[in-house]
């Protein structure tokens, strides 16, 4: 039995260092991928709504490098509402978009662990046992001789196909890459909706400042309907103003009722964004203030290179990149080496014996004499890919400074909106108290309420959606930012 472990050792040695030689040159290989550059995107230093001078286009540029690996913090935390700091941290656990995402990237991380197995040698090993019984007619006899044939073996067969040209290697850095491009969507996905909830918490807040508006001039315009009724009794008003000051109100109050309908809808896609059942998922009315956070004097735009989108536009790039070099190595043969060894016997008992003992070492190498330009063709793809991703990246960043201004633009011109339009809302309450006093003194006549309460509430609810407007665009501020204008410096 020694001898046998001995010959069998002696075997499995001469397989392995004759495999390790060939790793030698394994790992000597060529490289056909080239040089991985990150593909060179200029951007300003400064947005052009933060320049000094938004007349001229003359700024600063640098050139883009994806730093999606910043810390980004609690960026939900700079609008100081606790109740939106609970449901935001729902969003990583119980959030089925973001669960998706995260089991996209371990799949792709496994086919990276997938692709490196094949660096290294198949062993395989299919023990078999058969027993056969042959008949043989003689013809000087009648009687056939029957033959029982018992074969029992033990193989263990290796394969390993050597990467000479990278074509492996480059397969890998290729899937590596494409790996931290779904970590990346994973990313951005968790930012899109944490966004996306800080904007339909903030559109309930302001649904609920809507409804107590309205629900204070409907008691407001109760008061004026009961005046109004006062006055027709004793004769001092028609019944015309009195049907008027009715219409007044049920109007409103089918405004405030209609509100409610906006406000379930939001809570139910809350509800969803949170992973929780819209049965069991609701948010208490609040009807405090709420304004954005003051937007910084100067963002860097280097801010910019946090964003998750940008950074896996980049990784799928550097995985086009590598994919050139799989391309490229199908011009050139490829190497395998295959070995065996095992135990092969017409007895259970004795099966593993030095005499049963059998190996066999090879090396093949094929190579493509003619294909009728199908690698070439395959060549031609690999670097039309490439130049279309980097396409893609520089869309991508360019996209991404185009929102940034945009709602730059946006919360710059809301702001001056606002001013105007509190100005507004002053003068209308102001029109509104002497249309009431004019009319308590009989001076002018019910329509002229009418008008003045229509545009005092017609102004304040243009405030609020305003103020709604400058929420949403703070918030498409800081997704498109990457998350906060916090984490780097401006140099």
């Amino acid at each position: 039995m020694n001898h046998t472990l001995v010959g069998f050792a002696r075997a499995c040695r001469m397989l392995f260092f004759s495999m390790m030689l060939f790793a030698f040159c394994l790992g000597t290989g060529c490289n056909l991928a080239p040089d991985y550059v990150k593909p060179s995107v200029e951007m300003p230093t400064v947005f052009k709504e933060q320049s000094a001078d938004q007349s001229t286009n003359v700024v600063a540029w640098a050139t883009a490098k994806p730093s999606d690996d910043v810390r980004r913090g609690n960026w939900w935390e700079v609008f100081s509402q606790p109740e939106l700091n609970l449901l935001e941290e729902q969003i990583s656990v119980s959030n089925q978009t973001v669960a998706a995402a995260a089991a996209n990237f371990l799949a792709a991380r496994a086919v990276v662990k997938q692709n490196e197995a094949a660096l290294f040698p198949t062993v395989s090993m299919v023990p078999s046992a058969t027993r056969m019984r042959t008949v043989a007619l003689h013809e000087q006899s009648a009687t056939p001789t029957h033959t029982t044939i018992s074969d029992f073996s033990l193989p263990f067969d290796a394969s390993w196909a050597l990467d000479f040209w990278g074509a492996i290697r480059n397969n890998i850095r290729a899937s590596a890459f494409q790996a931290e491009a779904s970590q990346a969507d994973m990313e951005n996905i968790r930012l899109s909706m944490q966004s996306e909830l800080a904007a339909d918490y903030f559109q309930v807040r302001l649904l609920d400042m809507q409804r107590q508006l309205l629900d204070s001039t409907v008691l407001a315009y109760r008061d004026s309907l009961r005046l109004t009724q006062v006055r027709r009794a004793t004769g001092i008003d028609s019944d015309q103003a009195v049907a008027q000051a009715e219409t007044q109100l049920h109007v409103t109050q089918a405004q405030a009722d209609d509100l409610g309908i906006a406000r379930a809808q939001l809570e139910h896609a809350i509800a969803l964004l949170l992973g929780k059942p819209v049965a069991s998922f609701s948010i208490p009315t609040n009807t405090c203030p709420v304004n954005p956070p003051a937007v910084p004097g100067f963002i860097p735009s280097q801010l910019l290179e946090r964003r998750p989108d940008i950074a896996a536009s980049e990784r799928l790039v550097a995985a086009a990149n590598a994919q050139i070099g799989v391309a490229r190595a199908a011009y050139f043969p490829t190497i395998a080496l295959s070995g065996s060894a095992g135990f092969q016997r017409s007895s259970m008992g004795h099966l593993i014996s030095a005499p049963d003992l059998g190996w066999s070492m090879g090396a093949a190498l094929s190579q493509t004499i003619f294909d009728a330009g199908k690698t070439m063709a395959m060549n031609e793809q690999a670097r039309a890919n490439y130049q279309a991703v980097i396409a893609n990246y520089r869309q991508t960043v360019l996209a991404a400074f185009a929102t940034v201004e945009n709602n730059l633009v946006a919360l710059r011109i809301l702001f001056q909106e606002l001013v105007e339009q509190d100005a507004a809302v002053a003068s209308s309450e102001r029109y509104l108290k002497l249309a009431n006093d004019r009319y308590m003194l009989g001076i002018d006549n019910y329509l002229d309420v009418i008008t003045a309460q229509t545009t005092c509430l017609n102004n304040q609810r243009t405030a609020i959606n305003l103020r709604s407007q400058q929420m949403t665009a703070t918030i498409q501020l800081i997704a498109a930012l990457g998350g906060g204008w916090t984490g780097l410096s401006a140099h």
